[in-house]
């Protein structure tokens, strides 16, 4: 399925499982990127496919002289039953980031193209779904700008702001200006109570076998804790196990990923796993020994990870990638990301049809949400 664009972009629309043959001109365009994003690396895309993509596709633009400018991952999915299908971009519970991957050389002419193939492929749906999309910076004004002159719509849904790291010149005072002296003292406590269970030490795994092994005291960690008792921590399924442990250990032969662990006499006590594309930083996986929560090992963890992220001046912000609220990374990270959730029309003449989906997202999510407060509400066996 290809496409042509006025600005002599080539558009096509591939399988997500076929992309391992362009591998190296995805991992330029993500170094490229004018915004980051490491679940769309092709180191982490293609290791969570089997599990999480099967029928995930990818957008791909390329310019007059061969080069990748940009891709877009979604899959085509019925979501309101007899309603038309939409294009939503592609995001998972081990990805809550939905930033396509643009040259920032060429972001707004990347994105017009990607907008024209979606109007005009007859294999594709005419509304466009982007979860997790950022409200604000370029990626978002690129796509203001596009709408605005192609007369296209847009509509947010699920506005929501996470935790995030953005210390800018105030590295080296960042954690004593943004805790209070009462909670830091506080955590000074904590720590020396961890400490007489053992010596603590702090380990940073970077090399792909130092990350093998620390990423099987996560996962210990992880399953012992109460993911492991919901039967939703990652040993429980072995598909997704294999993809974490493919996805860090390939991002960390590209020097990409770190498992960071605190250790009590060598025995890991909490474990967190950094995830990196172009200067931004991730901190995607936690875990704890819930023996010892009364003295917040993983916030001890965080201050440590904390500090390893501001004295690299290769960071420029870490997303927390944390639910909104977070009682322990909120109170450490004091910026945020304002995320929502992006309905699109690329073009004029689908008021009506736009209308209607918003309508009928705007259902859907109340059903979820009464869903959910009356599942919270029914005791628990």
């Amino acid at each position: 399925m290809h496409g042509m664009t006025e600005s002599m972009l080539r558009v096509e629309w591939r399988p997500l499982v076929e992309l391992g043959a362009i591998a190296s001109q995805w991992r330029e365009l993500a170094d490229r990127a004018i915004e980051p994003n490491v679940s769309y690396e092709p180191a982490f895309a293609l290791a969570a496919a089997p599990a999480l993509g099967a029928d995930v596709g990818a957008g791909l633009v390329w310019s007059r002289a061969g080069r990748l400018v940009g891709l877009f991952p979604a899959r085509v999915q019925r979501r309101y039953g007899v309603a038309p299908a939409l294009l939503i971009g592609w995001t998972h519970p081990y990805a809550p980031l939905g930033v396509p991957l643009i040259d920032s050389a060429m972001c707004e002419a990347t994105v017009e193209a990607w907008l024209d193939h979606i109007a005009q492929a007859a294999q594709l749906p005419k509304l466009v779904l982007l979860p997790y999309f950022p409200v604000h910076g370029p990626l978002a004004a690129a796509f203001d700008s596009a709408l605005d002159r192609r007369g296209g719509m847009s509509a947010l849904f699920a506005c929501h702001a996470r935790a995030l790291l953005v210390p800018g010149v105030a590295r080296e005072d960042y954690v004593v200006s943004a805790i209070g002296g009462k909670k830091r003292k506080e955590l000074r406590r904590q720590r020396k109570r961890l400490g007489e269970m053992g010596n603590l030490t702090f380990m940073d795994a970077r090399t792909p076998a130092a990350v093998a092994l620390a990423l099987d005291d996560f996962f210990t960690l992880e399953a012992r804790g109460w993911k492991g008792r919901a039967g939703t921590a990652a040993r429980c399924d072995g598909g997704i196990a294999g993809f974490m442990q493919g996805a860090v250990t390939a991002l960390a032969a590209e020097g990409k990923a770190q498992v960071l662990r605190m250790c009590a006499d060598a025995r890991p006590i909490a474990a967190i796993v950094v995830l990196r594309s172009g200067s931004s930083a991730w901190c995607w996986k936690i875990a704890y020994d819930e023996a010892h929560k009364r003295f917040s090992p993983g916030v001890q963890l965080l201050l440590d990870t904390t500090d390893v992220l501001l004295r690299d001046r290769g960071v420029t912000r870490a997303d927390s990638c944390a639910t909104p609220d977070h009682p322990m990374i909120d109170h450490v990270w004091r910026e945020r990301l304002l995320l929502a959730d992006r309905l699109i029309s690329p073009g004029p003449g689908r008021r009506l049809g736009f209308g209607l989906t918003c309508g009928a997202e705007s259902l859907r999510r109340r059903v979820i949400g009464v869903g959910k407060t009356v599942k919270a509400l029914v005791p628990r066996r």
